[in-house]
């Protein structure tokens, strides 16, 4: 029998078939879940983790200040970048939205902490706005004590009795009738340091908020310091408040802001005193000027290096010490109306150790002229010793000779301003250079200068010089002379003078406005790639709107002596000065 065929019921059919679309259909959707997963997964660890981190580097710099660049003193700066980095630029590194610098983004502008401060200016009804001052409370070792010790302070004077009065020292007999009958002081040549903080202390814009603060003042006597170390101490001892303070000065948060180029304080003794440039023993003066904090604040002081951004010059301290304008009206008034019977005039003593100074040559061409007036400061008693003798001789001349003294500046140049003398000059270290906050960039509206070299090689005769200025030139130098008479003295600290601008008043604001422009430069990110320190003192001399320096025709003046030489020549300067203040006690050398 043959076997039928197995045939397969329709329902049978159904069903096998429906157990492969089963099977279809829980592989799609296993493949569909697992895709939705992996677009989960993506989503949350590559668009939302990258944005995470993007998210943590935003908070890392705009938390954490980044560091200002060196900025040098005279030139005008250009840095590189800002305080804060874009953090848009790293977060979306390919998207080509703003193609401008980063310095004209004005939001980048309120990221600098100093910003508070330029705004000041802006408020017209504050007139404090951009004039704000922060004086650092330093601790008593860095300045009333050493006024506490002030027999201390010079190994041959007692300087107790020049610290009294706020450092005018005690007041001045007017017995000769050659001073006013108030304001006058034996005010010591080295007393700014004193005088210039008492001053501060009566400045009309001190404030205690940092934020606002245009600059930043440190009350060191830097001067006092190192006058009670100079003779007899090892370097340890001399450097040893010097680098207590940029210590100090360094854990303060205020000094962070800009590493201390906001900062000032004032030496009333020359540069050479802090710039000493070895370690040897024998080396003269402290290192303050050449430590890399000091470096970024600005120094005033009496003689500034003309080799050298971080220090300038500010004018020696003279007798007269008004307490109200009309102290100064009334002195010009006098000055004026004087009769000056002598063509010029010299106070001062020869260097006979010194084969460049022409001392001895002025000395001797005043000598033989009938129209020269002659004070000698040498050894022994001398009229030069006292500011009455010396102030008389001022008044009584047309014009004041100012050769170099034992380095390039001289008290006696203001005390001749002072007198209505207009002041004649040899070097352009004395004072074009020097004081160039405080006097007129154009120095033949109020003095004469004749180059050493004519004196010492060409024998040129003073006299006949001088005589070659008609009356009418002659008439408005000494009137030039006589209007600046306010910016060249200290006011008196216990007072304030109404109107007119001493030479605190002077130096305040020309720190201000250094520091307001190097803000102003970082924040537009100006650099000066071309600055060279050692042509500082070009610097100064630049028009507004100039920043390149060239050739000079000073520039034989100032040509540097090689590192071996440079040491022996400022601190060979600064120990002439001490043995001539040991030799006889004089205000005027």
């Amino acid at each position: 029998m043959r076997r039928r065929p197995v045939v397969i019921a329709p329902s049978e059919k159904m069903d096998r078939g429906a157990g492969k679309n089963q099977k279809s259909r829980l592989c799609f959707l296993a493949l569909l879940s697992a895709f939705f997963w992996i677009l989960l997964l993506y989503f949350h660890f590559v668009v939302l983790g990258g944005h995470a981190v993007d998210e943590s580097i935003k908070l890392s710099l705009e938390d954490k200040p980044v560091n200002l660049p060196v900025v040098r003193k005279f030139a005008p700066s250009r840095v590189v970048d800002a305080t804060k980095v874009d953090v848009k630029s790293i977060r979306e590194p390919t998207k080509p939205v703003d193609q401008q610098p980063k310095s004209t983004a004005k939001p980048e502008v309120q990221n600098f902490p100093f910003v508070k401060a330029l705004k000041t200016v802006e408020n017209k009804s504050d007139p404090c706005g951009g004039r704000y001052i922060f004086v650092h409370d330093l601790p008593s070792r860095f300045n009333e004590d050493m006024l506490k010790e002030c027999k201390s302070l010079s190994l041959w004077t007692n300087m107790c009795k020049f610290t009294t009065n706020a450092g005018l020292g005690p007041p001045l007999e007017n017995v000769e009738g050659v001073f006013s009958d108030t304001g006058w002081y034996a005010t010591n040549q080295f007393a700014v340091d004193v005088i210039f903080s008492n001053r501060m202390k009566q400045y009309d814009c001190l404030t205690k908020d940092s934020s606002i603060a245009s600059a930043f003042f440190v009350p060191f006597y830097a001067g006092f310091d190192i006058a009670r170390y100079l003779w007899g101490y090892n370097i340890s001892t001399r450097d040893r408040a010097s680098l207590d303070l940029v210590d100090w000065l360094e854990k303060r948060p205020e000094w962070g802001v800009m590493g201390g180029r906001d900062h000032f304080l004032v030496a009333g003794r020359i540069t050479w005193d802090f710039r000493r440039l070895s370690e040897e023993e024998t080396d003269w003066g402290n290192k303050l000027l050449f430590l890399p904090a000091a470096k970024n604040m600005s120094m005033l002081v009496v003689e500034s290096s003309p080799w050298n951004a971080n220090d300038f010059g500010i004018p020696y301290p003279t007798y007269f010490h008004p307490a109200k304008d009309d102290d100064v009206f009334i002195w010009q008034d006098r000055m004026r109306k004087l009769e000056r019977k002598w063509l010029f005039s010299f106070a001062g003593a020869p260097r006979p150790d010194n084969p460049k100074s022409i001392r001895g040559q002025i000395i001797d061409q005043c000598k033989k002229s009938k129209v020269c007036k002659l004070l000698e400061c040498d050894f022994g008693e001398s009229k030069c010793h006292s500011p009455s003798s010396i102030m008389q001789m001022f008044q009584s001349s047309l014009f004041c000779l100012q050769p170099q003294g034992d380095s390039y500046t001289r008290r006696s140049a203001f005390d001749a301003m002072l007198a209505g003398c207009i002041p004649v000059f040899f070097h352009p270290g004395s004072a074009y250079t020097q004081y160039t906050w405080h006097l007129p960039k154009n120095f033949t509206r109020y003095s004469v200068f004749i180059p050493e070299d004519d004196i010492r090689k060409r024998n040129v005769s003073i006299e006949e010089r001088l005589s070659q200025i008609s009356p009418e030139q002659l008439k408005l130098m000494q009137e030039e002379v006589i209007s600046m008479i306010p910016r060249l003295v200290y006011a008196d600290p216990r007072s304030k003078l109404e109107t007119l601008k001493d030479a605190f008043d002077v130096s305040v604001q020309a720190i201000i406005d250094k520091v307001t422009k190097l803000r102003k430069d970082i924040i537009e990110g100006h650099t000066d790639k071309n600055f060279i320190e050692e042509n500082s003192w070009k610097y100064a001399l630049l028009e507004d709107g100039q920043r390149e320096v060239g050739p000079h025709e000073w520039d034989p003046f100032f040509s540097k002596p090689k590192d071996g030489d440079s040491g022996d020549t400022s601190a060979g300067a600064a120990k002439n000065s001490w043995k001539n203040e040991q030799r006889d006690k004089s205000l005027n050398s």
